[in-house]
């Protein structure tokens, strides 16, 4: 059963508050704000860039990990295809990872030996998207031990965990990168949309150049 979004009275407001204020692209003291309060309500001190989608936001975290065409990256096989579109639009190779049964997410067991396979046959992955799906967190503490011993980028999919924690830290606070959405189906929906979550200032300000068509700051395009 689907269930619809709940609206509670004040949507309307700050659409028309959009329309009258002509912030209606990619910027404005909406976006400013609601990327603040997801900010604020992770707590961990990361950076989050609002995007058009939670594709987008994983799209955008393999780039800031330096993958590039012919690359592999690691996701789990038990998730939504959105995962991992993104890293066939980098021209990169999936390597899919089984479940564990505690979670149904990423096995971290299984994710060693693939690491260990591909590094004997000569080609480390350069990043790992572990999901936490269905709200369930993945066992993201024993994933992270393993991606930091080979020295691999771990982005973690809360697309449908925020709200999630697990020992204590949010979902998709953990990893190098996080990402959000906020589609209609989420358990927070803007209709549309999603956020990157990054560490450091320097990676969102690297996003959002990204973001906006890579343009120059000049009174051209």
């Amino acid at each position: 059963m689907v269930i619809p979004p709940l609206t509670w009275g004040d949507e309307q407001k700050y659409i028309t508050q959009a329309f009258v204020e002509n912030e209606l692209s990619s910027f404005g003291l909406n976006i400013n704000i609601f990327e603040k309060n997801i900010e604020s309500y992770l707590n961990e001190g990361v950076k989050v860039i609002g995007v058009s989608s939670g594709t987008a936001a994983i799209h955008l975290a393999l780039i800031l990990s330096g993958v590039k065409c012919g690359d592999e990256v690691i996701c789990q096989s038990f998730t939504f295809l959105a995962s991992a579109n993104p890293i066939i639009y980098q021209g990169v190779i999936p390597i899919f990872i089984g479940s564990e049964i505690d979670t149904w997410n990423m096995c971290p067991i299984h994710l060693k030996k693939a690491i260990q396979d591909r590094i004997a046959s000569g080609s480390k992955p350069k990043a790992i998207i572990a999901v936490h799906l269905y709200g369930m967190p993945a066992k993201i503490s024993e994933t992270s031990s393993i991606t930091e011993k080979y020295g691999i980028k771990l982005i973690e999919d809360a697309a449908e965990a925020i709200g999630s924690t697990y020992l204590g830290n949010k979902c998709g606070t953990s990893g190098d990168f996080g990402i959000l959405s906020f589609n209609g189906n989420k358990i927070i929906t803007t209709t549309g949309g999603g956020d990157l979550i990054c560490k450091t200032d320097i990676d969102k300000q690297k996003a959002v150049f990204l973001a906006t068509q890579v343009k120059d700051k000049a009174i051209h395009y």
